[in-house]
């Protein structure tokens, strides 16, 4: 009777163990997100403008896009969920400033709350090179 109280205190010990091991890694601070960037030749409004439609047309959901800010958030509904989070600013040009007609574009990923790294975006800045140089 000793030896099966005891066996059972060890099994409940180890099971709080696993227990408290596998949430303690639930609890871990995820990477941050690395977003993949491209220059364009073209004004930043141009830019965002492009981005919206494309990302429109490939079934995504624009939740929030402001030109003055140059942000855009996109989210699509299959599982498990990506959002797309766009930062475009004027590029700068000579000596620091502000260049004309020129923008950064910084495009951010998200798998189920989890960053993805920036190679998986990359078709996504090609077909908006594409559609701008057109």
């Amino acid at each position: 009777m000793r030896r099966l109280k005891l066996t059972r205190t060890v099994l409940a010990a180890l099971l709080a163990l696993v227990l408290g091991a596998g949430l303690g890694g639930c609890a871990a601070t995820p990477s941050p997100a690395v977003p993949a960037t491209r220059t364009f030749a073209v004004a930043p409004a141009a830019v965002l403008e492009a981005s919206q439609a494309m990302l429109m047309e490939r079934g995504y959901v624009i939740r929030h896009a402001d030109v003055e800010l140059g942000r855009l958030e996109a989210v699509i509904a299959r599982w498990p969920g990506y959002r797309l989070h766009l930062e475009i600013e004027a590029a700068d040009g000579m000596n620091g400033e502000a260049s004309d007609g020129q923008s950064r574009l910084a495009m951010t990923a998200w798998r189920g709350g989890q960053p993805l790294p920036p190679s998986l975006v990359e078709p996504l800045l090609t077909e908006l090179s594409v559609r701008l140089d057109r």
